[in-house]
């Protein structure tokens, strides 16, 4: 149960990848649509009934997960703080989907209970993208909710917000690194152990790790005016791309915050790597034309993918320094957003193609695998509900009825 915007999308695809979807009537996709809510409804129902206040639900023994109070999955429980994970994340999703008594009362529970003050080692990156961004979405759709219907939520005074920039003020002290790199992790009370901070384990960080902050952190800076949150991830972005190949303007997946340097030099746009892209792209978009820096970046880095990545309608890593040599025979299951990034870019032609082989690697083994051969084998087996490539098939879907 890694986060109930994951779990409704799972049940949204049986939907969007239908062969029927265009012929079903208004009634139809009104039924399928109410069939998701009340998914949404059993899947954050149980958690608030059986897990609430930890961050997960573990769906088989009904109890909660907290960090450290079970055996250790490794890099598993990186998204997990002790700070109900699951509750802060679902609060866009309870307004976008108009449970508004139910978003109200979250919105209370979350003030009420949640907290950063904890001796608990995060994750840098998950802790942003699933606290920060769910406090700035819960933040964001209280505002927009009482602005259209001022008897609903008009006790709320940005106490969200208050959350997310405290929490973010903790976070900070990863990007003390001589290249502005945040290290991977940080202790929410403590900051960070500098003798930790040399060990191998923490002084490697992802590409996607490092460049998946700035459309929370510009947006934290741009709610608060606390300019810091978007200097540190507009630095930190502007230095990976500094270490790009010149010669590719290929990007490697996991490099030293301290000196730079590269350790894995496997480029493609799966693990690792998949969110920088998404990131380039989608900071010009909400920062707007005066950010032309993303864009270019962005477009440099898609015209060598699309040269040395693609591989007819594969997807599969290259060496960043040796773009035609193949680093890996097998794709993984993340690199599915990208058919959505290309709608997004106008790119069309190429995302149904990819969208299509990864169709059909769905139909043959009825979800996408971890990570599958060029010829649609299983790789790893295994299948967490990633949401990628529901996603994409939203995106195309979407540009293709609007």
């Amino acid at each position: 149960f890694e986060s109930n915007k994951m779990f409704i999308k799972i049940f949204q695809v049986l939907f969007l990848i239908s062969t029927i979807a265009a012929g079903m009537s208004p009634e139809e996709k009104a039924q399928l649509r109410l069939q998701v809510i009340d998914m949404f409804k059993h899947g954050f129902g149980s958690y608030m009934k059986y897990a609430y206040p930890a961050d997960e639900l573990m769906p088989l023994s009904c109890k909660g997960r907290y960090r450290g109070s079970e055996p250790s999955r490794g890099d598993i429980d990186d998204p997990l703080g002790n700070f109900s994970l699951t509750l802060v994340d679902s609060l866009d999703t309870l307004a976008v989907l108009g449970m508004f008594d139910e978003f109200e009362r979250a919105v209370r529970q979350v003030i009420q209970h949640v907290s950063f003050d904890r001796d608990v080692v995060v994750s840098v990156f998950e802790t942003n993208i699933r606290m920060i961004g769910g406090l700035l979405g819960g933040h964001i759709s209280a505002k927009y909710i009482n602005s259209h219907h001022p008897l609903r939520l008009s006790w709320y005074r940005d106490e969200l917000l208050v959350l997310a920039h405290d929490l973010g003020l903790r976070l900070l002290p990863a990007f003390n690194t001589t290249s502005g790199l945040p290290l991977p992790r940080v202790n929410l009370r403590y900051g960070i152990d500098l003798t930790l901070s040399k060990s191998e384990r923490e002084r490697f960080t992802c590409t996607a790790c490092a460049g998946t902050l700035i459309l929370e952190w510009a947006t934290l800076s741009r709610l608060t005016g606390n300019y810091l949150f978007e200097q540190y991830a507009d630095r930190a972005m502007s230095y990976l791309w500094e270490r790009r190949h010149r010669q590719s303007n290929l990007m490697g997946t996991i490099l030293n915050v301290h000196s730079g340097d590269w350790i894995v030099r496997e480029s493609g746009i799966g693990a690792g790597i998949d969110s920088y892209y998404e990131y380039l792209f989608k900071a010009y978009v909400l920062l707007g034309e005066k950010n032309n820096d993303y864009l270019s970046r962005f477009q440099q880095h898609y015209s060598s993918i699309m040269s040395y990545v693609q591989q007819g309608v594969a997807m599969v890593n290259v060496h960043m320094h040796q773009p035609y040599r193949l680093a890996k025979n097998h794709m993984d299951a993340l690199l599915a957003f990208w058919p959505g990034l290309q709608v997004m870019t106008g790119d069309l032609k190429p995302a149904i193609e990819l969208h299509e082989m990864l169709y059909q690697v769905v139909k043959k083994h009825n979800f996408l695998p971890e990570a599958f051969t060029t010829d649609y084998r299983i790789h790893w087996n295994s299948h967490p509900l990633r949401p990628e490539f529901v996603e994409s098939t939203y995106f195309l879907y979407k540009k293709h009825f609007s």
